[in-house]
């Protein structure tokens, strides 16, 4: 609906119940079609709530909590779903009601933004619910822009009722992650100010948005504290379409079909409209959001270290590719609804999952064969890992390990308490994590020359390049490279960060 038109459809309009139901069951389908959820950092964070309880129990020697209240919220809620039903169901459940989140958050905004439901768009909702930064396990970050949207649908009509329940939510986005909350924090002032100034002076908003985002990558590259990545990857790949690439070479059709089919319904539109003038005022808000947030990922750096003896602040440029992404659908869904577009979406939503199925089985032969191994393992045993995607997957998968471990060893190359950027912190000297964030990483990276006093520790490698999912064990000695035997892809994916 134009947006000189549009009227508060959360106010105006129940959803339609049964079919919310419906979509949501279906939609969790992938949550529980393996054994385990194969999602990057998801790993790693199972791991770190199994640690989280091992501290209050006095078990995880050198390791401490400290309160956190950002980066925090799905950990939380797996640490006290696994104290109710145990790791294994913890996941799926926490993991379950992150995708709802995310889903309904992005379906309700478009709605409020729109005008209507956007159910002709539902299959390519879901596809980006299952798209890169899920497959990349940032549940923290992926859950906030859930919030974020849900927020943002609330105050889109910048009525009272609104506004209080958007700011009730601020503080819960925040907890899962600050990046979120600054999305309902911005988008929320830009659409106030929007609504509020006249026609020739709302230039000044993507102006003034794109001058911040300058003057934030000038300043990060001009501290001499801060080190600072660029991203490698063509603009074009940062139109928010590159969010449905997920793991091999193949995927990369989706992108091409999705942006294409978004192209052809924004032709339509426009033909359909009395003129284009006409077409661009009645959805300025939208494509203005869309042009800043792209051109955000342009312009800001993709990795910062901040901290000498901290963690980087990652993936930043590819993480906000979700947010372009959000707004694009939003956009989408303000053109006039058509059958085809459904029909489309469907088609192409059944091969992308059809594909997601079987690059997750093969993952998950990979954790079942790796927990064979540390299930035999006594309690306690120190244990490193490299284990790599094929090479022409996008995606990393560093943590299966992590998971594998959980009751049965230590994963001494664990990232997240030397980092300082979670809950989990250790002291100098536990025997259960390096304190050494440069440590961790060549760990990971398989570089890492191991020391007299980190023995005894063993080893978890690919050994055989034919089939990654076969997985071995070994006792490492003392001034040996970790990664000295086993399968290494032709570029390392622990060093590589591509939108």
């Amino acid at each position: 609906m134009p947006e000189a038109q549009n009227q508060n459809l959360l106010h105006r309009r129940k959803a339609n119940l049964p079919l919310v139901f419906f979509l949501s069951m279906a939609l969790l389908v992938p949550c529980f079609w393996h054994r385990h959820i194969e999602a990057g950092d998801l790993g790693s964070h199972v791991y770190n709530a199994w640690l989280a309880q091992l501290i209050g129990e006095g078990q995880a020697p050198g390791l401490f909590l400290v309160r956190q209240y950002d980066n925090v919220l799905f950990d939380l809620l797996l640490v006290h779903l696994a104290k109710l039903f145990g790791f294994a169901l913890a996941e799926k459940v926490a993991v379950s009601i992150c995708v709802l989140i995310f889903f309904w958050g992005l379906f309700v905004f478009a709605g409020a933004a729109s005008g209507r439901w956007p159910w002709l768009l539902a299959p390519a909702f879901a596809m980006l619910s299952y798209g890169y930064i899920f497959h990349m396990g940032f549940m923290n970050y992926y859950v906030s822009l859930g919030l974020a949207s849900f927020g943002l649908a609330l105050l889109w009509e910048l009525r009272t009722s609104g506004l209080i329940l958007a700011a009730i939510l601020a503080p819960v986005t925040l907890l899962a992650h600050p990046l979120g909350f600054l999305l309902l924090l911005g988008v929320g002032l830009y659409r106030l100010l929007f609504r509020n100034l006249s026609e020739r002076s709302k230039w000044i908003l993507p102006a003034a948005s794109v001058a911040i985002c300058l003057a934030a990558r000038f300043f990060v590259a001009g501290h001499k504290a801060y080190e600072v990545e660029w991203r490698e990857a063509p603009v074009y790949t940062l139109t928010g379409a590159g969010q449905f690439h997920v793991f091999g070479a193949r995927y990369l059709w989706f992108t091409v079909i999705v942006s294409i089919l978004a192209v052809l319904s924004t032709v339509l539109g426009v033909r359909e409209s009395p003129q284009l003038a006409t077409f661009l005022k009645d959805r300025r808000a939208l494509v203005e959001l869309y042009g800043v947030s792209f051109l955000a990922t342009v312009i800001l750096p993709e990795n910062l270290h901040l901290d000498p003896t901290g963690g980087w602040v990652g993936a930043l440029a590819t993480r906000l590719t979700l947010v372009t992404a959000i707004f694009g659908l939003a956009f989408l869904a303000s053109l006039p609804p058509r059958l085809w577009h459904l029909l489309a979406y469907s088609a192409v939503a059944a091969v992308f999952f059809t594909f997601l199925y079987q690059d997750t089985a093969l993952l998950n032969r990979l954790e079942d064969n790796t927990r064979r191994l540390t299930e035999q393992l006594p309690f306690g045993t120190r244990t490193l890992s490299t284990i790599f995607a094929p090479n022409d997957y996008r995606t990393i998968y560093l943590h299966i390990p992590d998971r594998a471990c959980v009751g049965h060893c230590w994963l001494f190359s664990n990232y997240e308490p030397s980092t300082k950027q979670f809950r989990i912190r250790v002291q100098q000297g536990s025997p259960v994590v390096t304190a050494s964030v440069d440590d961790s990483e060549d760990m990971q990276s398989g570089t890492y020359d191991v020391q007299e006093e980190d023995l005894p520790l063993k080893q978890i490698y690919q050994c055989d390049a034919r089939d990654l999912t076969r997985i071995c064990i070994r006792d490492l000695a003392a001034d040996e490279k970790n990664g000295r035997l086993g399968y290494h892809p032709i570029h390392n994916p622990f060093f590589t960060q591509n939108p």
